[in-house]
């Protein structure tokens, strides 16, 4: 069986290593991989062989999940430059974004009272959605650059990321809860 299982995921699939990769490319280079190890191709196969498809089966699809959503590739990308993120311990937040947060989670909290709260939440969503994406714009050019503050800044900008996703997760619930109601 070839392959190796100490491969960083983007040499896993041949892809450069950087933030912006082809998401079309990323699937079928996936697919194709699990073609050539999927455990089923080696049912008759030794022990050995058997245990190393589903290794290399898990690695895979362990490398995929975290390429294919933007922010586990920049958690990823981070700590191939090795800068960890610890959600515990990195809570410093620069003032300006954590008035954000608040902001964003007060109107959140007001959708019900909305005269419209569908509409609400739509704006809210919309909102939330182009501040993620800005703040993906940018961290394309810090891991390119790859200098120190450059990833430092990423870091920052990762934790912003993680908030956003949890924020769009919890207005999807909401809106389950709106639809549910109606």
């Amino acid at each position: 069986m070839s392959g190796e299982l100490s491969q960083n995921h983007f040499e896993l699939f041949g892809l450069p290593v950087g933030f912006d990769i082809d998401a079309e490319l990323l699937g079928e280079r996936y697919r194709e991989l699990q073609r050539t190890v999927h455990p089923d191709r080696f049912a008759n196969a030794s022990e050995r062989d058997r245990r190393l498809s589903m290794q290399r089966t898990t690695q895979i699809n362990e490398a995929f999940q975290a390429l294919k959503q933007p922010l586990a590739r920049a958690r990823y990308l981070l700590e191939l430059h090795g800068v960890g993120v610890d959600d515990e311990r990195d809570t410093h937040v620069d003032p300006e974004f954590l008035m954000e947060q608040m902001e964003l989670r007060e109107r959140l909290g007001e959708v019900g009272d909305s005269a419209d709260p569908l509409g609400s939440l739509d704006a809210l969503m919309r909102d939330i959605e182009q501040r993620s994406r800005h703040v993906m714009d940018g961290l394309a050019g810090l891991f390119e650059a790859g200098r120190g503050e450059d990833l430092e800044q990423a870091k920052r900008e990762v934790q912003k990321m993680q908030f956003l996703d949890k924020l769009r997760r919890e207005a999807e619930a909401v809106e389950e809860d709106l639809a549910d109601a109606v």
